[in-house]
């Protein structure tokens, strides 16, 4: 049976981080909530961020980056693994990302990644406020 984590009001850096070593370690892993959970910076920073990535490259060659939460944080953590070697490859194959908690995960209990709470600032953004301002759809 695979963990089963709550990404909302978790900070995504450390979050990712946290996924991304118990995915090497040979979990199976499933993250509920994305679209709640937190980057921390200034709105008009982030967005900038955000588009920047976006707009790099071309629309055939890349880089391609996401614009629904679920992927934003897939992306995220991928970023975190050695997804060019086999072992980060089949690490990435044990994570499934969700947007809201599907009905299969409903009676699980929920983890918490410790050290990821939210810090007390007031400039973030979740990601379904990234992704609502970037187009995305989910």
């Amino acid at each position: 049976m695979p963990a089963v984590l709550d990404a909302s009001g978790q900070i995504v850096g450390r979050f990712s981080s946290a996924v991304a070593k118990r995915l090497l370690n040979g979990e199976e892993i499933v993250v509920v909530n994305a679209e709640k959970a937190l980057i921390t910076g200034s709105k008009a920073w982030l967005m900038e961020e955000f588009h920047h990535r976006r707009d790099r490259g071309s629309q055939r060659m890349g880089p391609f980056y996401p614009r629904r939460p679920d992927r934003m944080l897939h992306r995220s953590i991928r970023g975190m693994l050695p997804n060019q070697q086999p072992r980060g490859r089949a690490a990435l194959k044990r994570l499934r990302v969700y947007v809201d908690v599907p009905v299969a995960y409903r009676d699980q209990p929920l983890e918490r990644v410790a050290g990821a709470d939210r810090v007390t600032t007031a400039r973030y953004m979740t990601l379904e406020q990234i992704a609502r301002r970037l187009g995305g759809e989910f």
